[in-house]
């Protein structure tokens, strides 16, 4: 698959089809998006909400979830609005999310029937990460919503004038549900 890609790459630029990609780093509309990392999104999404290339920051993660107040999701939003001017933070998650029902114990197995090692397994925890909390789904959805919107807009380093709000978008139609 990847020899089909690197030559789909080639022709690609050989055309010039990233012509019309061109824009700045800058989101021209100010916002930043965290969402799910689900394949049903990556053109629903942007089609759903009119977004162009260049219009928002987009950061996805299995779930559109902030699991750690320090982690990469948040690391994301510090630069999207400190060094590229968001003031809107949009949390997105979906109907029928995969991540909703992760099962940390079934990973596990996963990890080790793949030939990962139960000690290298237990190397998580000894890092001072739950593994089991790191990899379990979240249940409920508004919930999640919730919770990540809570932990965005209280982030000691977000300023309070950015305005955070969350929704679930449906994974077939892309219409959005606030999440209050």
């Amino acid at each position: 698959m990847i020899k089909e890609i690197l030559e789909y790459n080639k022709k690609f630029v050989e055309s010039k089809g990233y012509e019309k990609y061109i824009t700045g780093k800058y989101p021209k509309k100010k916002i930043a998006i965290l969402t799910c990392m689900d394949t049903r999104l990556t053109e629903l999404l942007p089609a759903a909400l009119g977004i162009h290339n260049g219009d928002a920051k987009i950061i996805k993660n299995a779930g559109g979830v902030v699991t750690d107040k320090f982690g990469e999701a948040i690391r994301s939003l510090l630069v999207a609005v400190y060094e590229l001017g968001v003031t809107d933070v949009m949390v997105i998650a979906h109907t029928d999310c995969g991540a909703c029902h992760m099962n940390a114990a079934e990973m596990e197995q996963q990890m080790m029937a793949r030939g990962i090692a139960r000690d290298t397994i237990d190397l998580v925890d000894y890092c001072g990460r739950d593994l089991n909390a790191w990899l379990q789904g979240f249940g409920d959805t508004g919930r999640s919503v919730k919770d990540t919107v809570h932990a965005i807009a209280n982030h000691p380093l977000i300023p309070r004038d950015v305005r955070v709000s969350g929704f679930i978008m449906d994974s077939v139609t892309g219409a959005l549900t606030l999440v209050e």
